[in-house]
């Protein structure tokens, strides 16, 4: 099935989302909406409104304190949108991309590329393809 626009756009926010609370979690052991916002470079409304949309669907819970906390399937396409960003990162830089330009371009194509593309591509990542031009 092919994402609509508006799909794909609220695809790629909840995935955006969720990746960011994983990455801080990872980094701090815990998730507060005020570290979302400055990951994410947005405000706390938005951080507000969006993690209540993620509650909904059931990716994301809050703990005693507070914190935010990934739900298994929010964890799952958090994994999955972190595996691609770093895949599709190490790609580009393989082939003479700067590192912060292929962060960024990583965060764009990572949320539109499919999963046949994006396995073929990781099989490079994986083999050491492709090599950089020798000078």
């Amino acid at each position: 099935m092919r994402r609509t626009e508006e799909n794909n756009g609220t695809q790629k926010t909840t995935e955006d989302y969720l990746e960011a609370i994983l990455e801080i979690f990872q980094e701090q052991g815990y998730v507060r909406s005020i570290d979302v916002a400055e990951h994410l470079e947005v405000s706390k409304p938005s951080v507000t409104y969006t993690t209540k949309r993620l509650k909904e669907k059931n990716y994301i819970t809050t703990d005693h304190a507070g914190m935010l906390v990934l739900t298994d399937e929010g964890k799952a396409i958090a994994e999955r949108t972190l595996d691609r960003h770093h895949t599709l990162t190490k790609l580009l830089e393989s082939v003479g991309v700067d590192h912060d330009q292929a962060q960024i371009d990583a965060c764009k194509v990572e949320h539109d590329l499919s999963e046949e593309s994006f396995q073929a591509l990781k099989k490079l990542v994986v083999k050491g393809q492709p090599k950089t031009a020798q000078a």
